[in-house]
């Protein structure tokens, strides 16, 4: 049965293709792709089948972006998540620096697009004479042509939360782990403690 109503899919898209074009296929091509759609993926869907809908795409599920303006505006929008909440929302701020892997950057209004992944380390928001910082572990930050900029992080927290004696304790027990593992997985988890508590511990000490 499987195979009969196969071949019959098959036979139809093929008179299809051969220009016996149905109601069905009509209307398919009548409609306007909606907002968020990509036109050339519609395109090449309808070339292989007009019977069956286009699957959802991400673009379906994204808001456009602001088009690109002529002039560097005077602030930067920043957009920075976590997986449980977000932290900063369509903000417009003078500047932000990021822990990259490649080193701190700073980024202002009209950067060049980048991707950056983030290493633990320290991520301030520049507003004026007022900085917010955040300790995060890792993520990217994803700079637009647009003046806008996404920074989505694993974990963050803002540094006047954090306990340097908590932090000092922490990377001392790591430390004496790290020498005491046997597995290379237990290196792998101590050494990961070490960074990370090294790091928490040069943004609390500089």
């Amino acid at each position: 049965m499987l195979r009969h109503a196969a071949h019959r899919l098959a036979s139809r898209a093929a008179a299809a293709g051969r220009g016996s074009v149905s109601r069905r296929a009509l209307a398919t091509a009548e409609v306007p792709a909606e907002a968020g759609e990509d036109p050339a993926f519609l395109e090449a869907w309808k070339k292989v089948t007009t019977i069956i809908e286009p699957p959802q795409t991400p673009l379906a599920a994204m808001k456009p972006r602001p088009p690109t303006p002529a002039s560097i505006p005077s602030k930067l929008t920043v957009n920075f998540v976590l997986p449980y909440k977000s932290e900063i929302d369509n903000k417009e701020v003078d500047m932000i620096m990021v822990p990259a892997t490649t080193g701190l950057m700073g980024i202002l209004p009209g950067h060049v697009s980048t991707i950056a992944e983030l290493k633990p380390g320290v991520l301030s928001v520049h507003e004026g004479n007022d900085v917010t910082k955040y300790f995060v572990s890792s993520g990217f930050a994803f700079v637009h042509a647009n003046s806008i900029t996404d920074v989505v992080a694993v974990e963050a927290v803002p540094l006047d939360q954090i306990d340097q004696s908590l932090v000092q304790k922490g990377l001392a027990d790591f430390t004496a782990k790290l020498g005491s593992a046997s597995t290379d997985l237990e290196k792998a988890e101590a050494q990961i403690g070490v960074d990370v508590h090294s790091a928490l511990n040069a943004a609390l000490t500089g």
